[in-house]
């Protein structure tokens, strides 16, 4: 077995590098949060709380709520950094990090995202939860990496490119059925639109208009079938994507804080993301 190179995956003092934990500080129930600010905001209801690492973005607490072992860890923006988190997370429970080999018995995480979103249907109002059943990318990750589409799914990815005139191919990628099911029962089930920044590639215009022209609208009249935009942020499909490349299990719960349709922003954000949390944090 190749011996996994010191540059390749960094460590110090035997913790990976960015995320600055170690193995036995890394639960196999995991929730993640885009703000650094949200990990105390989540981990205040555990029960006890036996971890708390702050390294950059990436802060980690861990504990125990309800007999479950849980790590919280903050992320900060974008698919960038979602490649970070899962690889240091991966190679916690999968490398050997003794001899950096990986392990022959490979482990699968339970990975839960807990996000604000935009929705793009006028229906989908603002406080809203709703999971992620897909995702499609419109950012470069999965360029660099063996991701293969369906037949199926590169038709879609070729229908939106055209829809959008995006000048590089998305990608789709799924949530994982059986934590969809159990945490997100009564949630809407969404197709969620994963893009590569806050301003222009989700169609806001400060002094710079966006290439696409109205990409909002654009967004909203894409059909393919029976399959339409309902939200976009952007993490999930880079979540999604490296999950099923290294055999996690991935679901992203999305608190629907702006509607782009009807402009309209919530005034009990925080109190639409608490209840996500208590949700999550009782099905995970």
């Amino acid at each position: 077995m190749a011996t996994i190179k010191k540059t390749d995956l960094i460590l110090q003092n035997g913790n990976v590098y960015h995320l600055g934990i170690s193995p036995d500080q890394l639960a196999d129930k995991i929730i993640t949060v885009g703000d650094p600010d949200r990990v105390a905001k989540v981990s205040q209801f555990f029960d006890s709380i036996e971890l708390k690492v702050n390294k950059r973005e990436f802060i980690t607490h861990t504990g125990t709520y309800k007999g479950k072992r849980i790590s919280v860890v903050s992320t900060g923006m974008g698919t960038d950094n979602i490649e970070i988190l899962m690889t240091e997370l991966d190679a916690l429970v999968n490398v050997d990090l003794n001899n950096m080999e990986v392990k022959p018995q490979t482990k699968s995480l339970e990975i839960v995202r807990i996000g604000t979103s935009g929705s793009l249907r006028a229906n989908i109002p603002v406080d809203t939860l709703l999971v992620s059943a897909m995702a499609i990318g419109i950012d470069t990750l999965m360029s660099f990496y063996p991701f293969n589409p369906t037949k199926t799914d590169l038709l879609l990815a070729e229908a939106f490119q055209d829809h959008i005139s995006l000048p590089f191919l998305p990608y789709i990628t799924y949530a994982d059925n059986g934590l969809m099911n159990r945490i997100g029962e009564d949630m809407i089930k969404g197709i969620t639109l994963t893009c590569p920044g806050f301003y222009a590639p989700q169609g806001r215009q400060v002094r710079i208009r966006p290439r696409q022209g109205d990409l909002i609208n654009q967004y909203m009249s894409f059909n393919h079938g029976q399959i339409g935009l309902t939200n976009f942020e952007m993490e999930t499909a880079g979540y999604y994507s490296m999950g099923s490349l290294l055999g996690h299990k991935m679901l992203s719960v999305n608190v629907i804080v702006a509607n782009r349709a009807t402009d309209v922003f919530s005034d009990s954000a925080e109190e639409s993301m608490e209840r996500a949390i208590h949700l999550v944090l009782d099905r995970i």
